[in-house]
């Protein structure tokens, strides 16, 4: 449960990317994958194993309450003088002539069957009332981690949606940028032709359509992996390319948050009852100084011949037991558990500061996102119009090509840098909403 999802802003995909033509293609919402991931997303399926774990953790303790019942079967021969004697006696059949002291001395080969029902009954453990207290409070901890676990995958869904989102606008600059280069290196290509311009001016024209074709190259691979990080997020074996049934949008409505961290997050309830849990532990600990009650009871049958029960005889009792001292092994065990609460206990306190922390760094970043977007939008709206003008004085042979050139690739530049400044802002979003939830 400790540190931060910081993993979660890891992504897995990048800027560039585009449909490939040999895949279908499948039109999906977000809620598509959101309403997978509880019953097929690999983490989420854990996390629950592992809080279904903890609650069978919780049965073993019961133990401290209900009694153990044993049976067992017993065959054996033999000449000892004593076991042949009580052996006797246990079946019930001595007789006058068994006191016989060579008899006594030298028995003859006694056969014996014995079968116990065994029954013990803890009264009084004091530490295993603590320790069921410590598996009860762990167990709501891993159900509280599984739970943040959840909300964890469905930001990473949320995520990964909208960098499949942001692959797609990528694909619509980069083909509006390919299409502007073959217009270049056509008008390139005409103007020399009628001795415009030079050589150099047509080469540098079709290196730079080289150069976006290339982009356009890498982009249909990364486009690819998105959709196939989207299917092993909902373990979807479908043989297609997801494709976002609406485009990546700025939103800047107002976010609904508190000022400050709340308690009742599910990590921080879950850091706080492991910590609880060790305190308990250490109550145990402490408690096996202690002593223990338990009654017993045993109801014996036995017999010369197998399965057979002629006598019969019980014993019960309470025992009372007090370990006082074992070499120093529960003082160390009582020393150990407390440091180890001290650490769960500092570690809870320092997960509630430091997720107060990135949370007022997040509400930061949000602010510095949102004047990127309009930063952005801004230098977009500048590039167009130096683009058309010089779009326009070139044809008018005004301009020279490497000047249309780098104009053109500066506006494609914006306009990506202006998708991935919606993109980092939306997401910042969403994870100041995973912080507060």
């Amino acid at each position: 449960m400790h540190r931060t999802y910081r993993w979660l802003l890891l992504g897995p995909c990048f800027l560039f990317a585009t449909i490939a033509s040999a895949q279908d293609s499948l039109e999906v919402t977000n809620e598509y994958f959101l309403s997978k991931i509880s019953e097929s997303n690999w983490q989420v399926i854990l996390s629950q194993k592992e809080a279904a774990a903890a609650q069978a953790g919780v049965k073993q303790t019961n133990a401290v309450f209900l009694p153990q019942v044993g049976l067992s079967y017993t065959a054996m021969t033999t000449t000892n003088p004593l076991m042949a004697f009580g052996s006797k006696l246990n079946q019930s059949i001595l007789t006058s002539a068994d006191f016989n002291p060579d008899l006594l001395n030298d028995p003859e080969r006694t056969d014996n069957f014995a079968t116990e029902i065994e029954v013990l009954q803890p009264l009084i453990n004091v530490d295993g009332f603590y320790q069921r207290s410590a598996a009860k409070q762990k167990t709501e901890a891993m159900k509280l981690k599984a739970e943040r676990t959840f909300e964890g995958i469905q930001l990473e869904t949320k995520k990964a949606y909208m960098q499949l989102q942001l692959a797609y606008e990528a694909v619509n600059v980069l083909e509006r940028a390919k299409d502007a280069a073959e217009a270049s290196v056509k008008m390139a290509q005409d103007f020399f032709d009628v001795g415009f311009i030079q050589k150099p001016d047509l080469l540098e024209a079709q290196v730079y359509l080289a150069d976006v074709e290339n982009k356009m190259e890498k982009a249909q691979s990364q486009l690819i992996y998105c959709s196939d990080y989207l299917k092993f997020l909902v373990r979807d074996t479908l043989d297609v390319i997801y494709v976002p049934n609406e485009p990546l949008t700025f939103e800047d409505a107002e976010l609904d948050y508190n000022p400050t961290m709340s308690t009742s997050r599910a990590d921080i309830q879950a850091m706080n009852l492991s910590a609880e849990a060790m305190k308990n532990m250490h109550q145990a600990s402490k408690s096996s100084f202690l002593p223990r009650v338990n009654a017993f009871g045993r109801y014996q049958m036995y017999d010369d011949e197998i399965f057979q029960a002629d006598a019969t005889g019980y014993l019960v009792g309470v025992q009372l037991s007090w370990k006082l001292f074992n070499g120093y092994q529960s003082l160390g065990q009582n020393e150990k558990s407390r440091l180890q609460y001290e650490v769960a206990k500092t570690e809870a306190d320092q997960y509630v500061s430091t997720s107060q922390l990135e949370f007022e760094q997040q509400v930061r970043n949000l602010a510095v996102a949102r004047g990127n977007v309009a930063n952005q939008e801004l230098a977009v709206q500048q590039y167009r119009e130096a683009y058309s003008i010089r779009k326009d004085r070139y044809e008018e042979g005004l301009e020279k090509t490497s000047d249309l050139l780098i104009t053109e690739a500066q506006l494609f530049q914006k306009e990506m840098a202006y998708l991935q400044a919606v993109f980092e802002y939306q997401l910042t979003r969403e994870y100041i909403n995973f912080l507060t939830e």
